[in-house]
């Protein structure tokens, strides 16, 4: 990935595609865990049917499982106090051999709902993860160079991985779930009518209280359920930046001090999880003590109606079981609410992600860009990462078709800037880059890109083996092409001597190859599609003299047929170069040959007399 000149910021692309979009400005997901956990937004209800429909058959065929189970378990109370009253106490065995009968078959029904609901719903919501998982990659794979600038990866992962997840609950389980668990209620509760009024308004009336502490209880429980949102997101970016980053941790002996960082987020992670219990250990025992109010009203009122003969045992017995029934989807509409809550907020950022417009976009009618020549020009260019604080002021050259041109300067100086131009990775703020003529606002991005070949600082590496990385860009690509790629940058030599040849598996990022190994394999991928435009962004900086010699003997003969770009990390690199461009804050500072800027004793000539100094040839000019 292209860094511009180590600046940081905000600010954005005019032009074609719109005003000013905050480089580098308010990340994506910079306010993503102190929403208010909204329990129903529109925004995100009126996107879940383009999900439901594909599966719709199978969330029925579900919600028909789950409805049978329902009514089932609703008929076992009933079942077991008509066989109390009307045949136990009678002592009518043939109707009580009915009625286990009956309850045999409502438990049979439990079961067959039980597996159809369970066998239906995971099905589809297998199915919606799977889509929106590939959507979000899908749309993590067209955003713009900006958006990864200011977002975590770690934070990424997260929201592709726990957001999708707690959706796809919501939009299977959860939403049926929490209908069910409602026609429960108001079956359970009409059912006890019928079978005997007076005492079940008596149940009843801890219901209202029930449903304040609720109402007091998610107040507080949203807070909570909100910190664990976000301390879980630090985490897994702490996770991610330790992870990635662990060569330099080793090679600086920070490991204690990045276990302390961590270990400070993952408490913050273990507080905010042991607050969310406190209330969920609080809420749970206090419907459980609502309930045992409710029994016991039951059993007193009750029990004093059959000894007086008014009410029957086995109605008793049944009320007893319901409230029992009763007060279960009480308990799980409260998790249902938080659930709620937690998808409706997942479901908000999932669809920003995917609604998310890049940055860098084809304007309407862009066209394909022909086939070039390579002529670049940059005319007046000015650009920035962070609004008002401009990395190239003015910048204003032309690169002649087969020319080879360097670009040097200190660091911040802007030439990773200029790449990340010329390949359109951002826009220019003032001025055009235009290649033969075409200002690359006006064309298509994979029309610009497959023209122009890239090596850049850091070389990465894909999972699979030499092959593979080389054809990465073209899968297509058959081994004659790709042995010839290698060839052309001296990489084929070192490939052959290894054990298994083209087919050696890399490492994570090609941790087991030399990082000139790795370099030379980048430099044969971006040769592979034989591009006119070569960008070379201080590729050399991290290899050994050896490797500096192949890539600039290779260089010279891959140079010939196309326009190429070096910027440069050696100034050793940059000699033989047709032209050099020395940048100084932003701006050219000069420009020329090897031989001209250095008879006119000026910056350039600073700059390579300091390197030229006994033992400081290698040393770093940018």
């Amino acid at each position: 990935m292209f860094r511009g000149g180590g600046i940081g910021g905000g600010g954005g692309p005019k032009g074609p595609v719109g005003g000013p979009m905050g480089r580098l400005g308010r990340s994506l997901y910079s306010d993503e865990d102190s929403g208010s956990g909204k329990v129903y937004d529109s925004k995100v209800i009126r996107r879940l049917p383009e999900y439901l429909v594909p599966v719709k058959f199978r969330l029925i065929t579900g919600a028909v499982g789950m409805g049978v189970r329902s009514l089932a378990s609703l008929a076992a109370p009933y079942l077991i106090a008509i066989g109390t009253d009307d045949f136990i106490q009678t002592g009518d065995f043939k109707g009580l051999t009915l009625i286990v009968l009956l309850y045999i078959g409502a438990a049979l029904f439990v079961w067959a709902g039980q597996y159809v609901q369970t066998l239906n719903l995971s099905y589809a919501g297998q199915s919606i993860l799977y889509r929106m998982r590939v959507e979000m990659f899908d749309q993590l794979q067209r955003l713009s160079m900006s958006f990864f600038d200011r977002n975590q990866v770690g934070k990424l992962m997260s929201r592709v991985q726990s957001d999708v997840q707690q959706l796809q609950q919501l939009l299977t389980t959860g939403v049926l779930n929490l209908l069910t668990n409602m026609l429960t209620l108001i079956g359970i509760a009409c059912v006890m009518i019928l079978m005997n009024a007076r005492l079940a308004l008596l149940t009843l009336t801890v219901v209202p209280a029930l449903f304040c502490i609720i109402l007091v209880w998610q107040k507080y429980a949203r807070r909570a359920f909100t910190r664990t949102r976000r301390a879980i997101a630090t985490v897994n970016a702490e996770l991610q930046e330790g992870i990635s980053g662990i060569r330099v941790t080793q090679s600086l002996s920070r490991e204690k001090i990045n276990v302390q960082q961590f270990d400070n987020v993952n408490k913050a992670n273990l507080n905010a999880n042991l607050d969310a219990t406190k209330l969920t250990a609080v809420m749970m025992p206090t419907t459980e003590v609502l309930n045992a109010v409710a029994t016991s009203l039951v059993i007193g009122f009750g029990g004093y109606q059959v000894l007086q003969g008014d009410m029957g045992v086995g109605i008793l017995l049944g009320f007893v079981l319901y409230i029992q029934r009763f007060f279960q989807p009480i308990m799980e509409l409260i998790l249902d609410y938080t659930e709620l809550q937690r998808a409706m907020t997942a479901g908000a950022r999932i669809f920003e992600l995917i609604d998310l417009e890049p940055e860098i976009r084809d304007v309407d009618g862009a066209i394909d860009l022909p086939v070039v020549k390579g002529e670049i020009r940059l005319g007046h260019v000015s650009f920035s990462y962070k609004q008002g604080v401009e990395v190239l002021h003015d910048i204003d050259f032309k690169i002649n078709p087969g020319e080879t041109v360097a670009i040097v300067g200190q660091t911040g100086a802007g030439k990773s800037s200029i790449a990340n131009l010329i390949a359109r990775f951002y826009d220019v703020d003032n001025g055009e880059v235009d290649i033969d003529g075409h200002d690359v606002r006006y064309v298509t991005q994979q029309s610009l890109r497959r023209q122009i070949g890239i090596v850049p600082q850091d070389p990465i590496l894909f999972s699979g083996n030499i092959e593979d990385n080389i054809r990465f860009g073209h899968p297509q690509t058959g081994r004659d092409d790709i042995v010839w790629a290698a060839k052309a940058v001296g990489a084929h030599s070192f490939i052959t001597h290894l054990e298994q040849g083209y087919e050696t598996m890399v490492g994570e990022r090609g941790g087991n190859l030399s990082a000139g190994q790795r370099q030379l394999i980048c430099l044969a991928r971006a040769i592979l599609r034989d591009p006119p435009i070569l960008i070379l962004d201080e590729a050399t900086s991290n290899v050994d003299s050896n490797t500096e010699r192949l890539m600039q003997e290779s260089l010279k003969q891959l140079s010939r047929k196309r326009t190429c770009i070096i910027i440069a990390h050696r100034l050793s690199t940059v000699t033989n170069a047709d032209r050099i461009i020395v940048l100084d804050q932003g701006r050219i500072a000069e420009m020329g040959s090897h031989n001209e800027l250095l008879s006119r004793r000026g910056l350039y000539y600073s700059m390579f007399s300091a390197l030229s100094a006994p033992g400081k040839m290698s040393q770093s000019a940018s």
